[in-house]
């Protein structure tokens, strides 16, 4: 099995370090699961422009079959606006749907103000119903104040929940795939 990170911003990197967290929590406790950070950061994706996805070239094909390579998700943003950003966005506006159908998307996001963490509830959980991912019930929203100076997680309840979340996505996963007979009822 494998589990992709998506650090789903192109600036900063506090949202990186909680996807980071999260999949070395999945390494510690389940050391047979492949593991692979995507940093949107890292390349050059253009912008969803409604073609057909086999057709993008370059860093874009390459981002599109990183995520489709996976079996699971945690899926970070950094939340701007009140809403996920735009590279987020556009990675799954070029993304077919039946990548993500039937997989395991956990969401964590990080902000300035406490209010924000309902972006997770309103924005990414109804995408994820879209396309007919399954969402682990737990979510991770990290406020600046739970980073230290240097940049280091340091909430204990925050690194309790993405240890929580770490566990939820690995036991929804595995559950799926030890009933594979129930795909053919979704």
């Amino acid at each position: 099995m494998k589990l992709l990170g998506i650090s789903g911003t192109i600036t900063g990197s506090k949202t990186k370090v909680v996807i980071e967290k999260a999949l070395e929590e999945v390494k510690k406790n389940h050391p047979d699961i492949e593991i692979e950070l995507l940093e949107l950061k890292k390349y050059n994706v253009q912008f969803c422009d409604g073609r057909d996805p086999s057709t993008y070239t370059g860093d874009t094909k390459e981002v599109i079959d990183i995520v489709a390579s996976a079996d699971f998700y945690i899926i970070g943003t950094p939340i701007f606006q009140g809403s996920l950003t735009g590279a987020l966005k556009n990675l799954f506006d070029l993304v077919p749907p039946s990548i993500f159908r039937n997989k395991v998307m956990g969401f964590v996001a990080t902000g300035g103000t406490y209010q924000h963490y309902l972006v997770i509830e309103n924005q990414l959980k109804p995408i994820a119903g879209y396309f007919r991912a399954f969402v682990a019930p737990s979510s991770v929203y990290v406020h600046n104040d739970h980073f230290s100076s240097q940049n280091e997680l340091v909430d204990a309840n925050v690194l309790e929940r993405i240890s929580l979340l770490s566990e939820e996505i690995v036991f929804m996963q595995k559950a799926l795939k030890n009933t594979s007979h129930v795909k053919q009822f979704i």
